[in-house]
């Protein structure tokens, strides 16, 4: 009898266990389900952030072989060239290889002139399209008296525009769907306020991954020249003493003389009172003698 009412007892005791986690997962589901109407539809994780293109085991020359539906797999090669070069006058070189960057559809980015008594020197910079590249660095070379250095790089990003390109093509996916749940499927104020955070988050993504393109393409497209231009100055000695020439001296005379004149006009101005006085003093004493004769 004791053991039958034992039975009851554990019997009891693993229902109602049953019972409660039925309850937790039911209300965890309830939870979740605005959640998961935004997910099970678009087919993406719980993180946005989350599109990367390796898998486990996949080398990235796999991956690079798998992309090749999305973008043209031409080499994406960033060339940049710094040189130094000595030359018989900055101004005209300067001018030669301004000329030379609108000749091959390139252009001056910014400039830097420096002027000193020992030298003359110009820094500017040259984008040129790539495959000009070669052909204005080198005639740009040939107008040097001497070449202090002359170094180029070169930056693979073909990687990096696959990788962004494929990124931008799923996020662009993934937006869709979520403009048809935002239509179709989100009926809560709560399920539009979710779709519509995501489709800002996935958009602020979008626009990240558009500008690094542009930014990747324009490099590709350009290739930079760092120009640095400078030639030698002979230093002229000064001299020992300053003697002014003589149109200087004849314009410093004539304007001392116009300051006499003019210091001259203000005193009158000053002293009016005591003209005026003396010349009445004048008057005084002129008129007073023909008085005193005609008496």
């Amino acid at each position: 009898m004791n053991t039958l009412k034992l039975i009851k007892v554990l019997g009891g005791v693993l229902l109602i266990t049953l019972i409660s986690l039925s309850c937790s997962n039911n209300a965890s589901k309830y939870d979740a389900t605005s959640e998961s109407i935004l997910l099970q539809e678009t087919g993406e994780t719980a993180d946005l952030n989350s599109y990367e293109l390796e898998k486990p085991g996949v080398q990235s020359n796999e991956r690079y072989t798998q992309t090749k539906d999305v973008v043209d797999l031409h080499t994406k090669i960033i060339k940049n060239a710094n040189c130094k070069i000595k030359v018989h006058r900055v101004e005209e070189v300067t001018k030669k290889a301004k000329q030379l960057a609108v000749k091959y559809k390139g252009y001056v980015s910014d400039e830097r002139f420096t002027n000193t008594n020992y030298s003359k020197e110009n820094r500017f910079t040259i984008r040129v399209p790539q495959h000009k590249f070669d052909v204005v660095l080198d005639e740009i070379c040939e107008l040097a008296e001497f070449v202090d250095y002359k170094n180029i790089t070169t930056i693979d990003v073909s990687e990096e525009y696959v990788d962004v390109t494929s990124r931008l093509k799923t996020k662009l996916e993934v937006k869709e769907r979520y403009e048809t749940i935002l239509r179709n499927k989100a009926k809560t104020v709560e399920d539009v306020l979710k779709t519509e955070d995501k489709l800002k988050q996935i958009q602020e993504e979008i626009e990240s991954a558009k500008g690094r393109l542009n930014y990747l393409s324009n490099r590709v497209a350009y290739s930079t020249i760092q120009l640095d231009i400078y030639e030698t100055v002979v230093p002229e000695s000064e001299p020992s003493e300053y003697k002014p020439g003589f149109i200087n001296r004849a314009k410093k005379g004539f304007l001392f003389g116009w300051s006499i004149i003019e210091s001259f006009i203000l005193l009158l101005f000053y002293i009016w009172p005591f003209i005026v006085l003396i010349a009445f003093v004048f008057m005084y004493f002129k008129w007073g003698r023909k008085i005193n004769l005609k008496k």
